[in-house]
């Protein structure tokens, strides 16, 4: 018999990771047939309320969660994705899952194969049975064709466009058997504009099916043309939950990203951290410190395009944007460690593209999001990680031998160095010769920025600087940038998923969607300002600075 009520109810969800709250008392319900459009910035716990409705072990692992989910008017405590699967809950991450060697068929049928028994099977059991490709075939090429896309089933995934892997792993979720609930988390942002109309209308006919839709997205006109409900997470909580009627892009991107921090400034007072230079007009700032002109870089995940923006010298310029959208491309494609292409110039020189040591030997220093796999080298202590760069870039900390036939490290110096550091910075460990690996993770940025600022460069980019740490640490590695900026006048170059942070210590913020910018705007701006660059919407000549 069917439930009269909502499809899914969570009731005060919650959720803690060691001691940090991301979801708190969250509640809302989606019915049969019902398309929920579900946004927020980054860090609002969208992923995560998805986790627990999926029974990812990430959450299992982690403690659990509270509140309860109700599937049907029956509580769904879900201990992993296959019970969230066998319970008609299909679930489509950012993440391509599909097997490359694979045909878009067998990967739509993957463990749910029709087979054909034989006398082999019938004596040593259904491993013996062989497929019925024919059938397999049928059937994915009728999931595909509900989408409204033509992609050959026989088509390897390895040679599918990033576009056809989508709707391919669109057309596994809806193949399966008694499919209730469809979660889509960003599944246009890899689509040419073309496929993402596409794919708004087959969800639609989905829809029309009885098949509930939470269709998660950045792009909010997408949301206003899809959803019949919206509801906006921020820091975890639901700040609203309502319908479709009249809203507009502005509405939801205001809700997003909050209070309008306009006000949060006091007339007459630039926000904390900002270097007084850097609040002056741009006419009124010093002379150009870096200029990048129609950059585009082929980072997986990370598309940059036709990007265009200058800096002045001794500013702290900050790069924003929702997850994916090309923010983190941009400096690692100008450090030369992703194909890039375009001008970039430094203090009016060109830098060589597609070049690591030309872009270090320029004067440019970059500290990595990627703290782990490249900021660091984890089983080496802190004086060789510190010195490293500075000793291969410049031959620093090294003693010549036998007429300079051979150099040795200049461990005395190292040692010095780090000393001077953790100092400076503040970081808890037990010495200079303490193994990276051994230290938390704030202190491992902390170390990172060390060995960025031992190259004295003359621009410094740093690429998620607070990600994954503690709000105390936090507080030491901003403090930290903005005292080398305004001791050492390095111009700095912050990228940021944390749009308060970078309010609260740039000059200005360029805004990043689908590989361009949007706008560059001041940290002062109304809140909305910044939601609908996110989104996409740009402002008037968004590539020249304010």
């Amino acid at each position: 018999m069917e439930h009269d009520g909502p499809l899914l109810r969570l009731e005060n969800v919650s959720k803690e990771f060691y001691g940090t709250t991301v979801l708190s008392d969250v509640n809302f319900s989606i019915g049969r047939g019902e398309i929920l459009g579900l946004v927020g910035e980054n860090g609002a716990g969208k992923t995560t309320l998805m986790h627990i409705l999926f029974g990812m072990p990430v959450i299992s692992d982690t403690g659990g969660y509270g509140g309860r989910v109700y599937l049907e008017g029956n509580v769904a405590a879900f201990k992993s994705p296959f019970d969230a699967l066998d319970a008609g809950i299909g679930m489509v991450h950012q993440e391509f899952s599909l097997l490359p060697g694979f045909s878009a068929a067998e990967n739509i049928l993957l463990n749910r194969e029709p087979l054909r028994h034989n006398g082999a099977a019938e004596i040593f059991g259904e491993r013996l049975s062989t497929l019925r490709r024919d059938l397999m075939i049928q059937r994915a090429g009728a999931a595909i064709g509900k989408l409204g896309v033509k992609i050959d089933p026989d088509t390897p995934a390895s040679e599918m466009p990033v576009g056809h892997k989508q709707f391919t792993e669109i057309a596994r979720e809806i193949n399966r058997d008694k499919v209730k609930l469809l979660v889509l988390d960003e599944p246009t942002a890899v689509l040419a504009e073309s496929e993402a109309e596409i794919l708004l209308k087959a969800i639609k006919v989905l829809a029309g099916e009885g098949i509930a839709v939470i269709f998660i997205s950045h792009r909010l006109r997408e949301i206003i043309e899809i959803a019949h409900r919206v509801v906006v997470l921020r820091d975890g909580n639901v700040i609203k939950d309502v319908p479709n009627q009249n809203l507009t892009v502005a509405d939801l991107a205001f809700w997003m990203v909050g209070r309008d921090m306009g006000k949060g400034a006091p007339e007459g007072r630039r926000p904390a951290g900002i270097p007084a230079e850097a609040a002056l007009p741009v006419e009124d700032q010093g002379e150009e410190a870096l200029r990048v002109e129609g950059l585009w870089v082929d980072m997986p995940g990370e598309t940059v395009r036709n990007v265009s923006f200058s800096v002045k010298q001794g500013e702290i310029f900050g790069i924003g944007g929702l997850a994916g959208q090309g923010k983190l491309g941009i400096p690692n494609g100008i450090m030369g460690l992703y194909a890039a292409g375009g001008r970039v110039f430094l203090e009016g020189k060109p830098v060589v593209m597609g070049n690591p040591r030309a872009a270090l030997d320029a004067g440019m220093a970059f500290v990595s999001e990627d703290r782990r796999g490249v900021g660091l080298l984890l089983d080496e202590s802190l004086d060789w990680n510190i010195a490293f760069g500075v000793m291969q870039i410049k031959g620093a900390y090294l003693k010549s031998y036998f007429g300079g036939l051979f150099k040795l490290r200049d461990e005395k110096a190292m040692r010095r160095l780090a000393e001077e550091y953790i100092q400076r910075l503040e970081i808890k460990c037990t010495g200079p010769k303490q193994p990276a690996k051994e230290l938390s993770g704030g202190n491992q940025q902390k170390v990172c920025l060390s060995k960025a600022f031992a190259l004295d460069p003359r621009l410094l980019f740093v690429s998620e600087p607070t990600r994954g740490i503690d709000v105390g640490a936090k507080k030491i590695v901003l403090d930290t940038l903005r005292r080398y900026n305004r001791e050492q006048g390095t111009t700095i170059v912050m990228v940021s998923s944390e749009l308060e942070e970078l309010r609260s210590i740039c000059g200005r913020i360029a805004i990043v969607a689908e590989g361009r910018i949007t706008g560059i705007l001041r940290p002062d701006a109304p809140a909305t300002e910044f939601g609908l660059r996110m989104a996409g919407v740009s402002g008037e000549n968004p590539q020249e600075e304010l």
